[in-house]
């Protein structure tokens, strides 16, 4: 291997190149310092291990989708914090999908910047502006956080091949509401997404009450 200087963008910037490419399980530092022309030891001078470099790349993530939105992802910060709420989670699913296994790398990280500090800011002021406690206002935005990623994980789970509803409701064919269902359960993934995203706000609405937003 070449002696070359790499930093913390160099390798965080290859692996989630590599990470369309490989996949999670394939991605090893290993191959990263292949890709890099370094041994893997030159790694560890930057990340100590592999959920660290994940945790890098994962705040990669986000500062490009911040970037690319200008800074609050989703919609502009005055916006109602119902549109907050859906605009940020449109746009982070968007995100997600568009690395290979991007909710699996993204969940459960520890950002390493504060570049997310932004879109929560202002979702939390335009939740409090609406009368909505702060505490309140952190448990609807975690819940429909939750909700896109958990959504996001099961659309990429499923993989790239359409899934057979028939040959479901042929298996399921002693338990016809179930099977009737498969058309719904797995279906559009864009209109389910957008219909249990609505559900969410809605409920968080309903349940922590404050000013409506615009219909």
């Amino acid at each position: 291997m070449a002696t070359t200087r790499i930093d913390r963008a160099q390798v965080a910037d290859t692996a989630l190149r590599l990470l369309n490419e490989v996949g999670l399980d394939g991605l090893t530092l290993r191959a990263i310092a292949k890709e890099l022309k370094v041994q893997a030891p030159a790694l560890y001078w930057h990340f100590k291990n592999k959920q660290a470099l994940l945790d890098e790349m994962a705040t990669v993530m986000y500062r490009r989708l911040a970037q690319a939105e200008g800074g609050v992802p989703g919609v502009a910060p005055d916006a109602p914090w119902q549109e907050q709420l859906a605009g940020f989670n449109r746009a982070l699913r968007t995100m997600l999908l568009s690395y290979r296994d991007g909710a699996k790398v993204y969940g459960g990280a520890r950002f390493t910047g504060t570049d997310h500090a932004r879109s929560l800011e202002a979702l939390l002021e335009a939740m409090g502006a609406a009368g909505i406690a702060p505490a309140d206002a952190a448990l609807a935005g975690t819940t429909a956080y939750s909700y896109t990623m958990g959504f996001v994980a099961e659309e990429q789970g499923m993989g790239p091949e359409p899934f057979d509803v028939e040959a479901r409701a042929v298996r399921l064919a002693a338990f016809p509401l179930a099977a009737a269902a498969g058309a719904d359960l797995f279906g559009d993934y864009d209109d389910r997404f957008e219909a249990g995203l609505r559900m969410v706000i809605a409920g968080a609405e309903a349940v922590y009450g404050g000013r409506p937003g615009p219909s």
